[in-house]
């Protein structure tokens, strides 16, 4: 039976020149446009991002014209140097409030110290160096003009800067740093 079955099999072999095969063609590569779906959504969410961000900072630049505005008004509306130091006393501490529910609280060199957190231009001047005006300047009859507008620069900028900050509401009172 071997002898059938090897005759059978050599009888329907397959010559490999005699069938109608063509050589492999690869397909063409894909061109670069139009782009996969993939790249268009890509594309999408980048420019939802730029867009995002340009509107945030459109907000920030706006929010830190109107503190600006805020702060001037409120200064220039004042009548003499003691008020002027009372309204930038007052606006510093509505300002600080955002920040920490308990920085109005504060009294003395903490306070100033408080106000000398965060970032500040290089060569300004610290509220150790002219916020001693700033403590006890709203209760004086009179107070040096020159001491004021050393003064309304640095609580201008540190103003704008707690204001520009996002609100802290999730600290809670157990958990705020204590000097």
């Amino acid at each position: 039976m071997s002898g059938l079955l090897s005759r059978a099999m050599a009888q329907s072999a397959i010559d490999p020149a005699r069938l109608p095969l063509r050589e492999a063609h690869l397909p063409e590569a894909p061109g670069w446009w139009p782009p996969p779906m993939g790249w268009w959504l890509v594309a999408v969410v980048v420019i939802v991002l730029l867009g995002i961000l340009l509107l945030w900072r459109r907000h920030a630049r706006r929010r830190r014209i109107a503190a600006e505005a805020l702060f001037d008004a409120t200064v220039d509306a004042a009548q003499g140097e003691t008020a002027r130091i009372a309204a930038m006393s007052e606006l510093l501490r509505r300002a600080a409030r955002l920040r920490d529910p308990f920085a109005d609280r504060l009294q003395g060199a903490d306070w100033l110290h408080f106000l000398d957190e965060g970032p500040r231009a290089r060569g300004a001047a610290t509220f150790a160096e002219v916020g001693a005006v700033l403590l006890d300047g709203g209760f004086r009859r009179e107070v040096d003009a020159a001491a004021v507008d050393a003064l309304r620069p640095v609580a201008r900028a540190r103003f704008v800067a707690l204001m520009r900050r996002a609100p802290r509401r999730w600290r809670l009172p157990w958990l705020r740093r204590r000097g």
